[in-house]
């Protein structure tokens, strides 16, 4: 009995240090965070930035606290610990090393250089310059060389990065999955680009809409998906994310392009796609770093599942077409089946979030090359602009005219998410195998999303993935929802049948 008391307290205690980590960690990076994307101005950047370094350093020095050490050591030496347990003692030893090898003077340099990046890659993108933002890339690359260091690697810097997203992730394996990923891409992409586009070039002004109508169009789509307005808001700003601080405070940021509202219809569905995924994890979660996703892939996995498998399917244009004629009295497009066609056109184009499902891998490969490279010391950051317009030229068989359609494009190595984009692979995996999951359990996606049972798919999700937070690894969690492990064979099936139907080719 009293050792079972002293458990209690000591349990206790690691919930206490855990819950002060959690209320810096999801100020600094969600709150704060959403406010410098969306509303602060221009000229509260210095300040904000000297704030957030403040806050940062304090994360850090909570994760370097001896007595928190001392209680993930007790747990950890526990085999009979509780599930919770020894998953929240799983995710503190995996941040505690993660911040810990840091030196804490370049932690903290680190969380100011990015405050201060991200104000300069979105002037350097508006005024189309990438010598502006170019020092602040080289100080970031660096870092992360550092960082790579500090954490340790048995074959690759980069192994370092990725596993930080991704544990246990190698360039090994990325290459093995890129290399098969891009032969059936590109042989699939040839055979499309012979057959034709199926609805041919659209009419100019087709998919114009007015911004008001696009944002009533946001809020009518996240409504019917299940995102829960009581916790969470729709805000716009330069580069769509989720941010959560909570279950309870989830902001999803869109954008939106006024001559073509299919980019911010889709933004939408893929930052709902996480947002739904944010506010679904238990509550009783909090306070044990286990109130947030499973993973970076695991949330994208979502992402892109609502925004391509759902929100590219005939059922659901089926569904919200209707609806969106009486929605959108600007609409230009008068059938639904054209519009259906136009959504799942493959036609190469420089934008990545513009990019259509099949061609949007080799968006990420070159990510990835291009990252791995930076992080090897192959590349230079000088260099980086030519080598971009090569690869899109090699690959998608166009060039960007200036940095803005180039390299200037992503936001990701500005916040600091290096490592990051391998996880926009893997994602694309997880969500086909979900989708076939469930489809095996409550029929046809498309039968599903035409008659509008979107709260039957959402209530699978949440059951299956969402409300387990981050109790899970990656691996194990989709192994539990799907029922074996993760595989690529899902994904490229799903691609070919959904291309045979919309470009009519002869089933094989």
């Amino acid at each position: 009995m009293r050792r079972c008391a002293s458990d209690a307290q000591k349990l206790e205690q690691l919930r206490r240090l855990i819950r002060e980590i959690e209320y810096l960690k999801y100020t600094l990076n969600s709150t704060l965070y959403w406010d410098k994307m969306t509303y602060m101005p221009e000229k509260g950047l210095t300040y904000r930035s000297e704030v957030m370094s403040f806050l940062g350093a304090q994360l850090y020095e909570r994760f370097r606290s001896p007595e928190l050490r001392s209680l993930v050591d007790h747990f950890s030496r526990q085999k009979d610990a509780p599930p919770q347990v020894s998953a929240m003692v799983r995710r503190v030893e995996s941040n505690y090393i993660y911040i810990n090898k840091i030196p804490q003077a370049e932690y903290q340099a680190y969380i100011a250089l990015i405050a201060k990046a991200e104000q300069v890659w979105e002037q350097a993108r508006e005024a189309n310059d990438f010598q502006r933002f170019a020092p602040y890339l080289e100080r970031i690359v660096d870092t992360f060389r550092a960082f790579a260091g500090y954490w340790g690697y048995e074959a690759e810097p980069y192994d370092a990065l990725m596993s930080f997203y991704e544990p246990g992730t190698t360039v090994q394996q990325m290459d093995r999955l890129a290399d098969e990923l891009k032969h059936f891409v590109i042989d699939l992409f040839q055979t499309l680009q012979a057959r034709g586009m199926p609805c041919g070039e659209p009419a100019e002004g087709r998919f114009r809409l007015p911004l008001e109508e696009q944002r009533a169009l946001s809020q009518y789509v996240l409504e019917t998906i299940g995102f829960d307005f009581a916790s969470g808001r729709l805000d716009e700003g330069p580069h769509p994310t989720t941010l959560a601080a909570s279950p309870g405070d989830v902001r999803v940021i869109t954008s939106y392009q006024a001559e073509d509202f299919r980019s911010g219809l889709f933004n939408t569905l893929h930052e709902g796609g996480m947002g739904l995924y944010e506010q679904d994890i238990d509550p009783a979660l909090l306070g044990m770093l286990l109130g947030e996703v499973a993973s970076f892939a695991t949330e994208l996995a979502e992402a892109r599942l609502y925004e391509n498998i759902i929100g590219r399917s005939a059922g659901f244009w089926e569904y919200l077409f209707p609806r969106m004629q009486q929605l959108c009295p600007s609409l230009a497009v008068d059938e639904r089946e054209t519009l259906f066609q136009s959504v799942n056109q493959v036609r190469p184009t420089l934008i990545r979030n513009n990019a259509d499902e099949l061609t949007y891998i080799l968006h990420i490969l070159i990510r990835y090359e291009v990252e791995k490279d930076l992080i090897r010391g192959t590349l230079s950051v000088a260099e980086l602009p030519q080598v971009w317009r090569q690869k899109y030229t090699d690959y998608l068989g166009i060039t960007p005219r200036n940095d803005r359609e180039g390299v200037l494009q992503d936001i990701q190595w500005a916040a600091g998410y290096m490592g990051y984009f391998p996880g926009y692979l893997t994602s694309n995996l997880m969500a086909a195998q979900f989708a076939a999951a469930l489809e095996r359990e409550l029929g046809p996606l498309r039968h599903l999303l035409a008659a509008g049972r979107f709260r039957e798919i959402h209530q699978w999700l949440a059951t299956r993935i969402h409300r387990f937070g981050a109790i899970y690894p990656p691996g194990e969690l989709v192994k539990r929802a799907t029922g074996e492990p993760l595989r690529s064979t899902y994904f490229i099936n799903y691609l070919r049948e959904k291309y045979t139907e919309v470009y009519q080719l002869k089933k094989q």
